[in-house]
């Protein structure tokens, strides 16, 4: 599995926000937009006292990161209260556990 995280600066702290973005990925796992099919998950952190936030979102080759984040490149935010993004890094997961 492979991890594609985002970083993002200057967001407008307020819940209406981060539930745009919210609302965005959700629709967007819900029927994804070319190049997003193989995205096998997504995780949001924000820093509502600064403004920063992560994205991290999860596909399970190297074929589908590389798609994936042409397809994320490419995308706008939300909204303009979104922040914008500082930098883009990749990762291979070495351990994904959860407790159920």
């Amino acid at each position: 599995m492979y991890a594609r995280v985002a970083t993002f600066e200057g967001a407008n702290r307020d819940t209406d926000s981060f539930d745009a973005e919210r609302e965005q990925i959700r629709s967007g796992l819900q029927s994804p937009p070319e190049g997003l099919e193989g995205v096998k998950g997504v995780w949001m952190l924000v820093d509502r006292r600064s403004g920063k936030g992560l994205g991290i979102t999860l596909f399970e080759s190297e074929e589908e990161l590389r798609r994936g984040d042409e397809a994320l490149n490419a995308m706008s935010p939300a909204s303009p209260d979104a922040g914008h993004r500082t930098g883009v890094d990749f990762y291979e997961v070495a351990l994904r556990e959860e407790r159920g």
